[in-house]
């Protein structure tokens, strides 16, 4: 039986390299303020995760089949659709903190762990900074460094 492999790993290619590739500029120009509120948050430099995932920090993750790896904790990807914001840890014991700042962030949609901004002068900064402190915070304290 073929053990599963994870598709998206951390590569060494520069963040700007990856920018330059977002044909939208204005998605562009979100991304590089999505960056530095990461910066802000987690005080760490990026890495890309795959050919499109913006990725702060990283975990190691061990489920009970015995499949395990590395994954970030944080991160982003600019893609056509949306500005896709990763909160992986925003699913946890403080679901109302997160509630509180879902509802402030103005125009966006969920999924699992992701959020998803159409465009980002349509939400609340400071909101959105919460939302990724939240989630950041909370994988902190669910995968210790």
């Amino acid at each position: 039986m073929a053990r599963y492999k994870a598709k998206t790993k951390a590569t060494d290619v520069r963040l700007a390299d990856f920018l330059a590739t977002v044909p939208d500029p204005r998605r562009r120009e979100e991304a590089e303020i999505v960056d530095a509120l990461h910066r802000r948050v987690t005080g760490l430099v990026p890495k890309m995760w795959g050919p499109s995932i913006v990725g702060y920090g990283s975990y190691r993750y061990r489920y009970a089949s015995g499949h395990e790896g590395e994954a970030m904790r944080a991160g982003f990807s600019p893609r056509k659709a949306a500005l896709t914001v990763n909160l992986m840890g925003n699913y946890c014991d403080r679901q109302p903190e997160a509630d509180a700042l879902f509802a402030r962030l103005g125009k966006h949609k969920t999924g699992k762990s992701c959020l998803y901004i159409s465009k980002l002068s349509a939400v609340d900064l400071d909101a959105l900074e919460g939302l990724v402190k939240l989630s950041w915070d909370s994988m902190n304290a669910l995968y210790p460094a």
